[in-house]
């Protein structure tokens, strides 16, 4: 009988920071999900840690974040916007677009309130 994964998974930014987050959270990221998947055999499914060497631990974070707000207002309307510094905005939208799933529409809007104009 197999047994359970762990409700908390690890996620390690490419500058070392970790980032320890509900499993159902982050497997709200295509990428995550699949690299978590139980039948694989994806050494991040037996480890239950994720690697990004492309994501640093600024941008991971602000990640991390979106993960539990998305799980926090998954069913709410006229949901506020999240507070996104305008100098991570293009990482952001690379870091969503890698993470395939995460919203980089989402993104784009936070990422137009945030930008001076």
């Amino acid at each position: 009988m197999p047994s359970q994964p762990p409700e908390f998974v690890t996620l390690v930014s490419s500058d070392g920071f970790e980032f320890i987050v509900r499993r159902e959270s982050a497997c709200v990221a295509g990428t995550i999900r699949r690299m978590l998947d139980t039948t694989s055999n994806f050494a991040e499914a037996i480890s239950g840690r994720c690697v990004f060497e492309n994501i640093n631990g600024s941008v991971l974070e602000k990640v991390c974040e979106y993960l539990y707000y998305n799980e926090k207002n998954k069913d709410v309307k006229d949901v506020q916007d999240m507070d996104v510094p305008p100098e991570l905005c293009l990482e952001l939208l690379m870091a969503a677009d890698y993470l395939n799933g995460m919203y980089v529409g989402v993104f784009l809007g936070w990422c137009a309130y945030s930008t001076p104009v």
